[in-house]
């Protein structure tokens, strides 16, 4: 199965509405660099990567240039040797960062080709595990008030989410108590709430604010400090007393090793769009496995319901807010705090190809 053609393309999205965390700020539009793969007999493979609104016309350029050797005339069925090759040609500019985005977006693609040539869905071919996966609500909502709070939980119930995470980082912790404070009094007792900082904080103010969240029984605490400080995340998850999730902005299964051995983060959180695709995700999840944990995931969730179907160890699915509902016509359906896997073969993702022509970037 021989790649004949990659075409790569860059679209920049608007989102439904402005959404705002304490990094970020206020967020309008996000990108997707999508790349088609094309073999000898005429099979097409799709894979894509998103960013939050800036880098995409050089995740594109490094697909086009320095990566598309690799892949055209390359045996498709090789993933694991066509990664390494990506990897090592790339490894001096990358180990992470913009490569791992652009690596990504390829080596779904050959998980595509490969699903689609086997004829099975990809939460089957890598290793079929469960089709029912729990489902939360991820909000990207810094800016609401505990009554616009209450108001979004109560449409994240009727939509049938039993799970909702929030986010935490303002200026104030007393209005993030505030926050969650009218969540949780919304959603009862012994319904899950994740909160999510993006990497707001210090170490001291994470276990101060962490110990101010407790009495509220924090299903995690995502990301309360910078990835790279893996000691400060260990005395966070040990002074704070709340579970850690983190993991997004890592993007090598080394980074994840010491964020799991060292950060004694609970809930291991990589991203498929960032972490170098499938081929990486799975890594990440089986040494996740090894340690007794549980695996979360970070956006594209039309991805990542096959993913966390596939395996043993699988916590909760974030539905994103950065979403490709309104460009695809098969989004995946939510039905009493459970999403199901489709059974097309590969990932099944059906484009909208006209809705997003209306925003490609030539």
């Amino acid at each position: 199965m021989i790649i004949k053609r990659l075409d790569t393309r860059h679209y920049i999205l608007p989102l439904s509405h402005p959404m705002t965390d304490a990094t970020h700020g206020v967020m309008t539009h996000f990108e997707v660099i999508l790349a088609e793969l094309e073999t000898e007999c005429g099979r097409t493979g799709y894979g894509y990567t998103y960013t939050i609104g800036s880098g995409g016309a050089a995740i594109k350029a490094l697909i086009a240039r320095d990566l598309q050797p690799i892949l055209v005339g390359a045996d498709a069925s090789r993933i694991e040797q066509i990664w390494e090759r990506m990897w090592r040609c790339m490894h001096y500019v990358g180990r992470g960062g913009l490569v791992a985005f652009a690596m990504s977006a390829l080596d779904i693609a050959l998980w595509d080709l490969k699903g689609k040539r086997e004829g099975l869905p990809l939460w089957k071919l890598l290793g079929g595990y469960s089709k029912r996966v729990r489902a939360y609500a991820g909000g990207i909502d810094l800016q609401l008030s505990p009554g616009e709070m209450i108001e979004q939980t109560r449409r994240n119930l009727q939509k049938g989410f039993r799970a909702i995470k929030i986010k935490v980082g303002r200026d104030r912790l007393s209005e993030d108590v505030e926050r969650l404070r009218a969540v949780r009094e919304c959603v009862g007792p012994d319904f899950p709430v994740m909160i999510d900082a993006n990497m707001r904080y210090t170490v001291e103010r994470a276990i101060r604010a962490a110990q101010a969240f407790k009495p509220f029984d924090v299903f995690w605490f995502e990301e309360p400090t910078i990835p790279d400080d893996y000691s400060g995340m260990a005395r966070i998850a040990r002074e704070g007393g709340i579970p850690l999730a983190a993991g997004e902005n890592l993007h090598t299964i080394f980074e994840f090793r010491h964020t799991i051995e060292v950060g004694q983060v609970a809930f291991p959180e990589p991203d498929v769009s960032n972490i170098g695709g499938i081929t990486n995700w799975m890594r990440v999840a089986k040494l996740a496995y090894a340690h007794n944990l549980q695996v979360t995931s970070h956006g594209v969730h039309e991805l990542h319901l096959h993913l966390l179907a596939a395996i043993p160890n699988a916590s909760y699915l974030e539905v994103h807010s950065f979403g490709l509902e309104r460009y695809i016509k098969n989004p995946p359906c939510l039905k009493d705090g459970i999403m199901t896997p489709p059974d097309a073969p590969g990932h099944g993702v059906r484009f909208d190809w006209e809705r997003l022509a209306e925003h490609e970037v030539s």
